[in-house]
C-alpha cells in the first residue's frame, strides 16, 4: 500500500464512477473527498444497467457493493422479430448470455453508503471550477470555497467531462448518427403478455427491425420490478429536443415490432424515459500523474458494448490495485493508464462493430434463423471477447 500512504485523493463527480474511486482510494488507505455538483439524491434514476456476474461477485466480496442490492440475474439473449407480412413474434436464436441486470439508481446507492462507510468526504452541491497542479506538482482543486491541494485527482465527471480537457485538450465524443431511447415501463405492462413476461424472468430480449433495434430486461424498482429497454434507431424527421420521447418511442414500436411488444411499449407511463445521441471516445491515456481519468470522462464506447456502468467499476478496481501494489504515486497512475486506457480503446472499437451491425446495416431479420444469427454474430465479433457475446452458437436450454 505504498502508493497510497497518507495520500489525499479529490474526486471530481459523485455518480457511479466517482464513488467507485472513492471506495477504491478509501479501501487502498487514501484519504479521500468527492465533489458532486448537484445537490439532490441521485439514487431516483431508474435507468437499467446489466453487468458481468463475476464482476457481481468481485464487488460484493471485496466490499464494494451491498449483497443485498436486489438484482435481476438471466442467463440467455432471446432473439426475435415481426413476422414478414404479419405482427406476430418470430423467434430467431437464443444464445447464452449471463447478466446481472442492475437498477442505475440502486447500484448508485449502494456504492455511495460504501463510500460513507470508509469515510469518504462527500460533498454534495459542490461543483468544482477548476482543476489545476500547484507549484509543487500536486492537483490544486477549487470550488466557491477556495482551492485544496491533492496528490490525485481523479475526473470521474461524465461523457461531457472537463477535466478530461486537461489530459486531452480538444478531444469530443464522436457522434454516431442515430440516437437511444432509454427507459423503464411498470412491470404491469406485461400484465396481459404472460408468455412475454415468462420469457423475460429468465432472458434479456433483443428485438430487430430494419435500421435498429431493442433490448428489453426487467430491473429491480423501488418496488415492484420494471422493464428497461434500450431502442436504436433514426433520429425523427423533425426532431424536437424539448419534446417528451416517450410518444415516438411508441410510434416506432408500432411501426417496427410484434404486435405484443408494441403494446407492451404503448401501455401504461414511461418512467425516466430519455433520448441520447450515440457517440464515442478515447483518451490516449487515462492517467498522468497528478491527474486520473474515470468512466465515462475516460472514454465512451456506443451502448452496444453494456459497460458504462461496467467499465466505471473495473476503473475501481485497477485503481485500488495499483494503488496497493505500486510504490509511488506515479508508477500506480503509469501502470493504470496502460491497462485502461487499452481496455477503453478495446471497448470503443467493438462498439462501432456493433453499431454498425445492428443500426447502420442492419442484417434481414426475417431470413435468420439460430444458424445464420451465430455465423453473422461471429463475424461481427471477428475474434473479440466480451461478457455479453463471448459464447454465439453455445447451446441453451429454451
Amino acid at each position: 500500500m505504498a502508493a497510497a500512504t497518507a495520500l489525499r485523493i479529490g474526486v471530481v463527480g459523485g455518480s457511479i464512477a466517482g464513488c467507485a474511486a472513492a471506495v477504491a482510494g478509501s479501501r487502498a488507505g487514501a484519504d479521500v473527498t468527492v465533489y458532486e455538483r448537484s445537490g439532490a439524491e441521485l439514487q431516483d434514476r431508474g435507468f437499467g444497467i446489466v453487468i458481468p456476474p463475476p464482476l457481481h461477485r468481485e464487488l460484493v466480496a471485496s466490499g464494494y457493493l451491498d449483497a443485498r442490492m436486489e438484482t435481476a440475474p438471466v442467463a440467455t439473449r432471446v432473439w426475435l422479430t415481426r413476422e414478414p407480412g404479419g405482427r406476430s413474434t418470430r423467434e430467431l436464436a437464443r444464445q447464452s448470455s449471463p447478466v446481472t441486470p442492475c437498477n442505475w439508481g440502486l447500484l448508485w446507492r449502494s456504492l455511495r453508503a460504501s463510500a460513507g462507510a470508509g469515510a469518504v468526504r462527500y460533498l454534495r452541491g459542490e461543483p468544482v471550477t477548476s482543476v489545476g497542479e500547484g507549484p509543487d506538482g500536486r492537483a490544486l482543486v477549487t470550488t466557491a470555497r477556495g482551492s485544496e491541494p491533492y496528490d490525485i485527482v481523479v475526473g470521474a465527471d461524465g461523457h461531457a467531462s472537463r477535466t478530461r480537457q486537461l489530459l486531452a485538450p480538444g478531444l469530443t465524443p464522436e457522434p454516431a448518427g442515430y440516437l437511444v431511447w432509454r427507459g423503464a415501463i411498470p412491470l404491469s405492462a406485461l400484465a396481459g403478455h404472460p408468455r412475454e413476461l415468462e420469457l423475460l424472468r429468465g432472458a434479456w430480449v433483443t428485438i430487430g427491425f430494419p435500421g435498429g433495434h431493442g433490448i428489453f430486461y426487467l430491473i429491480p424498482g423501488t418496488g415492484d420490478r420494471l422493464l428497461a429497454y434500450a431502442i436504436y434507431g433514426r433520429p425523427p424527421a423533425s426532431p424536437d429536443a424539448d419534446a417528451d420521447p416517450g410518444p415516438y418511442v411508441r410510434e416506432l414500436a408500432r411501426e417496427h415490432f410484434p404486435a405484443a411488444w408494441a403494446e407492451i411499449v404503448g401501455h401504461g407511463t414511461h418512467r425516466t424515459t430519455a433520448c441520447h445521441p450515440v457517440a464515442d471516445v478515447q483518451v490516449p491515456r487515462a492517467a498522468r500523474a497528478p491527474l486520473l481519468l474515470a468512466g465515462d470522462a475516460a472514454g465512451v464506447s456506443r451502448p452496444h458494448t453494456a459497460s458504462g456502468a461496467v467499465k466505471a467499476l473495473q476503473d475501481a478496481l485497477c485503481l485500488e490495485r495499483v494503488l496497493r501494489d505500486e510504490p509511488t504515486v506515479g508508477a500506480a497512475l503509469e501502470r493504470y493508464a496502460d491497462e485502461r486506457t487499452a481496455a477503453g480503446a478495446h471497448l470503443v472499437e467493438l462498439g462501432r462493430r456493433m453499431g454498425w451491425a445492428q443500426v447502420e446495416e442492419t442484417p434481414d431479420w426475417a431470413a435468420m434463423g439460430q444458424e445464420e444469427v451465430d455465423v453473422w454474430f461471429r463475424g461481427v465479433l471477428a475474434g473479440t471477447r466480451h461478457y455479453l457475446y463471448e459464447q454465439p452458437g453455445a447451446a441453451v436450454t429454451a
